[in-house]
């Protein structure tokens, strides 16, 4: 089905005037009225809302296409205004929709459940879980169904965050911005995950903008870099952070500070770039994103192959600046590519998926699971029981070889697992460009005994 801007406008309409009822009556939402406020959208793909509608001549400097949306926009901002103390509160929805417009593009849940539901099959326990730029909530519902977390989560839109409030009244809603996050937050969180906003956007950050280090310096001056470092300062060591992100992250070569700053204190346990029509249902728009995933690891020494890999870019055939991880189409979920421009007018490789969201997820869950089966150390994750650090040791053959220093003698040590699947003769393979980079100091259970031997006493190993 195409993207509707009557429907989710509509949708967008009557869920604001729940919250609005609900705030006003001081009482928890029926359960047909959260439903209702599920539907929720935001305003990313609806930029005609910003258009005059002060009066009906207003129409005339409408675009023809959008005209018959007139009527009901004056509805959302007569809306706004009755639940306004004032005009400055009114001013002040309008501008938070503004915003909205230009970054709220949110995530199918069917995308969501399949990187929940992997980390769920992988063995981790979820204690505290952050959702830094929130929206309609997508990822809070995945996680608390899935792994019985304490959350806390940031929306800076003061529309969305009412509805969130609302819908999550259970979790810690923080309505405004990731850089006002406490201090004291810092190494604290087991998982933080999101979809991110994107932009050349500043962020107020004094601790980035004034810091000593050059890559918060230039993270502080682009949102999406500012929530990649400053996620990983709230992550606690051994945990992860996975963040959906325009492609300029990975793609552009101004942002390699911002990468090799990431790769000194975080393993790369996945990249995947995903399909440009993963937003076309939600949003009405075809943007190019990728999915990320990094675990903290504070003595980790240097990168290895695959790492470097992910802080450097090429030039390809068609001249168009690309990440290296992606050089070759294995990381890319997709059925269809054409050369053809970004919604910037840049020339760019757009990657579609003619099953659409369905099609996506599944093919997203088959590479999470290779890619955890193979990067994800449980072991890091669980060091709050084991405390065994794992220090990779650079070489210069192809061959990255990995050791366990014990910093005290245990009676049972727990080894640190290195996850390695069997390779697949599948057209989404994982890493087919990568192919002996690193070798394994120890053997996996298989996958359906992981949660099982997570709990089991751990047997001495020797290292290699």
């Amino acid at each position: 089905m195409g993207f509707s801007k009557r429907f989710h406008l509509r949708q967008n309409i009557d869920a604001l005037r729940i919250a609005f009822i609900l705030e006003k009556e001081k009482r928890q939402a029926s359960v047909g009225e959260r439903l209702l406020m599920m539907q929720y959208s935001g305003f990313g793909g609806l930029k005609f809302v910003l258009n005059p509608i002060a009066s009906e001549t207003d129409i005339d400097q409408w675009r023809k296409t959008e005209q018959d949306l007139f009527a009901i926009t004056q509805e959302l901002h007569q809306l706004l205004k009755e639940n306004s103390e004032d005009e400055k509160q009114y001013r002040r929805y309008v501008d938070s929709m503004k915003s909205s417009v230009l970054t709220a593009f949110y995530t199918p849940p069917q995308i969501i459940d399949s990187l929940s539901s992997e980390l769920l099959e992988s063995g981790l326990n979820i204690d505290k879980f952050l959702e830094p730029s929130a929206g309609i909530g997508s990822f809070i519902q995945s996680f608390s169904e899935n792994q019985k977390a304490r959350v806390t989560a940031y929306e800076k839109d003061l529309l969305t965050g009412k509805i969130l409030k609302q819908l999550y009244p259970e979790s810690s809603i923080r309505v405004n911005g990731f850089e006002e996050i406490p201090e004291k937050e810092q190494n604290s969180y087991d998982v933080i995950a999101s979809n991110i906003p994107f932009g050349d956007m500043s962020v107020f950050d004094l601790s980035y903008s004034r810091s000593k280090d050059p890559a918060k310096v230039q993270a502080a001056r682009s949102i999406h870099n500012y929530f990649f470092l400053k996620g990983a300062d709230m992550l606690r060591d051994g945990g992860l952070l996975a963040f959906i992100t325009s492609q300029g992250i990975l793609n552009s070569p101004k942002n390699e500070p911002i990468r090799r700053a990431l790769m000194e204190n975080n393993n790369l346990v996945s990249a995947i770039r995903l399909p440009n029509n993963l937003f076309t249902e939600y949003a009405g728009t075809e943007v190019g994103s990728d999915l990320i995933i990094l675990q903290k690891n504070t003595k980790k020494i240097c990168p290895g192959g695959r790492e470097n890999l992910f802080c450097e870019t090429d030039i390809d055939t068609n001249n168009i600046s690309v990440n290296s991880l992606f050089k070759k189409p294995t990381r890319i979920i997709h059925t269809d590519r054409k050369l053809d421009t970004d919604p910037y007018g840049q020339p760019a490789i757009i990657y579609t998926h003619k099953d659409g969201i369905e099609g996506i997820a599944k093919d997203l869950k088959r590479m999470l699971s290779e890619d955890f089966d193979k990067h994800l150390n449980l072991a890091l994750y669980n060091g709050d029981r084991n405390n065994e650090p794992v220090i990779q040791i650079p070489v210069t053959s192809p061959v990255v070889k990995h050791v366990i220093i014990q910093q005290k003698p245990q009676p049972e040590p727990t080894p640190a697992i290195h996850r390695e699947s069997p390779p697949e003769l599948k057209q989404l393979s994982i890493f087919d460009l990568f192919e002996n980079v690193g070798k394994p100091v120890m053997g996996v259970a298989p996958r359906q005994k992981r949660v099982q031997a997570k709990r089991q006493t751990a047997k001495k190993t020797a290292v290699q």
